[in-house]
């Protein structure tokens, strides 16, 4: 399976990174979110832009992303912006979601871009062809918060996305009880033992999902997203107790058995 390093952090090796999203409203919760997380010492930032209440100017998007690339120096960035019908907080036509993402891109501001999978193909190849073109690497994501698919079908999905390019799949899914946990962290594996060629996450969302978010390392998900003061989704934690888990895992895994 191949690494994806982005800036000094290598993702797909070791310890599941921690990804931290920013969700202000205003410029100003933005700016004093980052502050605030930052010594926290996230790997990677996401800046969760449909929060934003100016999200619908793309020139104002661009300058505060320009303030935003100052304030985190050397960490990665990941430009998120989640559509409302998986979750996100504002609803956008494709076209503009294209334009947004596109101008993102096009800054190199950003280190990481989100695509939905579900945007279709057409929109998905040409952002991971211009993303490829700029050097920025693609996360493609699909997020269900209604239900846990069948295992083959989370599969299909993590599959479709390493089809269509993603350099890092991403599957959120939201389950009803134990047993959909069981079948991501199940799915997690298979991907990983029998399909992955590059790093992937995979999350169960809400209470009952939480142990998702802690044995990535265990079952084959790259990454995780901690909460840095809000929640960007259900079923988040805070960033230290996160990496206290990890490391647990992580100690344990290279234990001599």
């Amino acid at each position: 399976m191949r690494i994806v390093k982005v800036r000094d952090v290598q993702i797909g090796e070791g310890i599941p990174k921690i990804i931290v999203p920013i969700v202000g409203r205003t410029k100003q919760e933005i700016i004093e979110g980052i502050e605030s997380v930052l010594p926290l010492k996230p790997d990677i930032m996401e800046w969760r832009v449909d929060f934003f209440e100016d999200v619908r100017d793309i020139h104002t998007v661009e300058l505060l992303l320009m303030r935003i690339r100052e304030k985190l120096a050397n960490v990665p960035l990941l430009f998120t912006f989640r559509s409302y019908r998986e979750g996100g907080q504002i609803e956008i036509s494709g076209d503009y979601y294209q334009a947004l993402l596109t101008r993102a891109i096009q800054t190199k501001l950003i280190d990481l871009v989100d695509i939905e999978l579900f945007s279709g193909d057409i929109i998905v190849n040409q952002l991971v062809a211009l993303a490829t073109q700029k050097g920025v690497f693609t996360v493609i994501s699909n997020h269900d918060f209604q239900a846990t698919p069948t295992k083959d079908e989370m599969i299909s999905r993590l599959q479709k996305m390493q089809e269509l390019g993603a350099d890092i799949p991403k599957l959120a899914v939201m389950p009803k009880d134990t047993q959909d946990v069981i079948a991501l962290l199940d799915a997690t594996n298979t991907m990983r033992t029998k399909y992955a060629d590059r790093p992937f996450v995979t999350i169960s969302m809400g209470e009952e999902g939480l142990v998702s978010r802690l044995v990535g390392e265990v079952f084959g998900s790259a990454a995780t997203f901690a909460s840095g003061g809000r929640e960007s989704a259900p079923g988040q934690i805070p960033v230290s107790p996160l990496r206290s888990v990890l490391e647990i895992f992580h100690h344990d895994k290279d234990e001599p058995n």
